[in-house]
């Protein structure tokens, strides 16, 4: 990265701002955290501990999102030894998922784009964290190939634009539900909240037919040959794959194929009256499986999640099509599930509301659950809309930051207007995602949180101490444990990291990539993330400007450090506004006190995607980064000299 333009920070740290302090505190205590999770819970050759039995299909995701965000944090600035745990863990864990069955070639047998999306985050981070790694890279070229057209697998059929079956991998179609399906009963209680799969069989109308063990029988048959076959629209996130290919050596098939199938659903919207459906039969028509719904198929918008699932999965899409075309306007089939749902928007209470998914709300709104605010519809059936839930705010804000368009920003301002509680506050929870924080950084962008850095990084802190006590408290038996086990004991966070250092969000956990607005590199040890004792706070993101603040909080040791606008160097920097300090500083020894730093700015020409920092001990900077976004090819991207 040598012949970047550079600049040196010169205006003096003096008292350092807690959320510098809470920064490089957090990243101390991550890096212990993720090793004692390591030590507890990891035989050597990197696999979980687990004596349990398998699930016919159900469950590898599980094994993977025990360490889903550890390449991620060692992009941020995560210790060095951590890409390569991650790595370890990841070749462990394939290895236990084969011989459990779950795996052929490395890569899942067959099941729903849901669940996949989850285990594959772990992948894509360490193909973005070390593009140069020749193994990962030809994993993900092996990947994305099963989809093409022409792949030997079968997944995709060219002819109809679909791909063949909800479940569906290394394997190929793999048609059917999960065996211990076969007879949906009602002692399925974890299902229960969200009712029937199929609605239309005679003689099942209630959960509690389903106690009847020829009603239980009928169900699973129904539901093998009906959700088991066709495609169905959460399938959208195997466009990551290709996308995550494509970044590499940009070849056409990845970005041809990715954008067909994007296509071809947002075609299907536009035939539905705007609404993206959720199933497509054999030969390619819309509800052909469910009597013409619309609705209907798995993971879709009658069972069991809705906007959840469905909603999830357009907006991966979108991003993707942004990122392999450029163009906002790819944003749009994202877009649809979102305005499709606030159409039908009401005001209530989560505490008076019955919904499916209660105590993710309840955690998030603390007692403002009790107080009216927006509800949209998550599902739709024969009766209409139902199962009404507080908006995801993930969604929205990832079309937002993704493309920041006017339309997007103002579909953000109207889901502010219509909640009943205080989006400035941060309350302190952990949900899977290890999202819900979206609203207090809003805030805090928009010049009406100023004490949410500090607040969210304590809130960090907190849930991380939490998490170690909780492995520290740990008496279960690995041979009967649940597959969730590892998952809810990851000490891992990034949530706080990822918006307060690059600006972005929290990934989009069923599948989604991670364009952050900016990136670093450490020049001196030439990798990824912010060196030691760099904290940096991301305050402004708007279409043509990201402002940022690096701080130097140790006392010894020059740093340098590469900004570098988008993780995949999509985004072009015109010029940079530069804080600079006149001389003067540490001043007289006699004086009881420093001298005021007299603090200037200049302007930097850049006209490229990075910027070097040299950040002497006790200094600090603040870059106002003019942008012009996706002026450039994005890929991964590694250090170069």
């Amino acid at each position: 990265m040598s012949e970047i333009p550079r600049v040196v920070a010169g205006v003096p740290v003096g008292t350092p701002p807690a959320w510098a302090v809470l920064e490089r505190r957090l990243f101390d205590a991550l890096d212990e955290a993720w090793r004692a999770f390591s030590a507890r819970y990891c035989e050597e050759d990197g696999r979980l501990t687990y004596h349990g039995p398998a699930a016919s299909r159900d469950g590898a995701d599980d094994f993977y999102e025990a360490f889903f965000n550890w390449p991620t944090l060692y992009q941020l600035g995560g210790a060095d030894d951590l890409l390569d745990a991650a790595k370890h863990h990841w070749e462990g864990v394939t290895t236990q998922l084969t011989e459990l069955g779950y795996l052929v070639d490395e890569f899942e047998r067959g099941y729903d784009w849901f669940h996949q999306g989850e285990s594959l985050l772990l992948f894509y981070g360490i193909c973005a964290a070390d593009p140069a790694d020749e193994r990962f890279r030809e994993r993900a070229h092996r990947f994305a190939e099963m989809y093409l057209p022409d792949s030997k697998t079968g997944n995709y059929d060219p002819l109809t634009d679909t791909i063949k079956a909800p479940h569906n991998g290394a394997g190929g179609p793999r048609y059917g539900v999960n065996e211990e399906w076969a007879s949906y009963h009602s002692g399925l209680a974890s299902m229960r909240p969200f009712g029937l799969p199929i609605p239309d069989l005679p003689g099942i109308h209630t959960w509690d037919d389903l106690g009847d063990p020829a009603n239980a029988a009928r169900m699973g048959a129904a539901m093998n040959e009906r959700i088991g076959r066709g495609d169905v629209a959460v399938n959208l996130a195997a466009t990551s794959l290709a996308t995550n290919a494509w970044l590499y050596g940009h070849e056409d098939r990845y970005r041809d194929w990715a954008l067909r199938y994007i296509e071809a659903w947002q075609r299907r919207a536009a035939a539905n009256g705007g609404i993206i459906p959720d199933n497509v039969g054999p030969s390619g028509q819309v509800g052909e499986l469910h009597g013409g719904r619309w609705y209907g198929g798995n993971y879709g918008w009658a069972w069991p999640h809705g906007i959840y699932s469905v909603g999830a999965a357009a907006a991966i899409a979108a991003v993707n099509a942004l990122l392999l075309t450029g163009d906002p306007a790819a944003l749009d089939i994202g877009r649809g599930p979102l305005d499709a749902v606030a159409a039908h928007a009401v005001q209530g209470a989560v505490t008076e509301t019955d919904m499916s998914i209660s105590d993710r709300w309840l955690a998030e709104l603390g007692e403002d659950a009790a107080r009216p605010t927006m509800l949209v519809p998550n599902r739709y059936r024969d009766e209409g809309w139902f199962d009404y839930q507080p908006p995801q705010l993930g969604l929205p804000v990832w079309l937002w930051h993704a493309g920041m368009q006017e339309d997007d920003a103002r579909r953000l301002e109207r889901l502010r207007e219509g909640s009943g509680y205080d989006w400035r506050v941060v309350r302190p929870f952990r949900n899977k995602e290890e999202a819900g924080h979206e609203a207090p950084w809003l805030s805090f962008l928009r010049g009406e949180n100023p004490g949410f850095p500090a607040e969210m990084l304590a809130t960090a802190l907190g849930q991380v101490e939490r998490r170690m006590a909780l492995i520290d408290a740990d008496r279960a038996d690995l041979g009967t444990i649940h597959v969730h086990h590892w998952q809810r004991l990851n000490p891992v966070l990034t949530e706080a990291l990822l918006q307060l250092t690059t600006g972005t969000p929290q990934v989009l956990y069923n599948g989604g990539l991670l364009p952050a607005r900016l990136a670093y590199f450490d020049a001196d040890r030439r990798r990824p993330g912010l060196p030691p004792d760099v904290a940096a706070l991301v305050d402004r993101v708007t279409p043509d400007r990201t402002r940022v603040e690096l701080v130097h909080t140790g006392l010894g040791g020059t740093r340098r450090v590469v900004v570098q606008a988008g993780a995949f160097g999509e985004h072009q920097i015109g010029t940079a506004v530069v804080t600079d300090a006149a001389d003067g500083y540490p001043g007289d020894p006699r004086a009881y006190t420093a001298p005021p730093a007299e603090i200037t700015t200049r302007e930097v020409e850049v006209n490229g995607p990075r910027l070097e920092v040299v950040l002497p001990p006790g200094r600090r900077i603040r870059l106002d980064l003019h942008l012009t976004l996706r002026a450039r090819r994005p890929a991964h991207r590694q250090f170069e000299n």
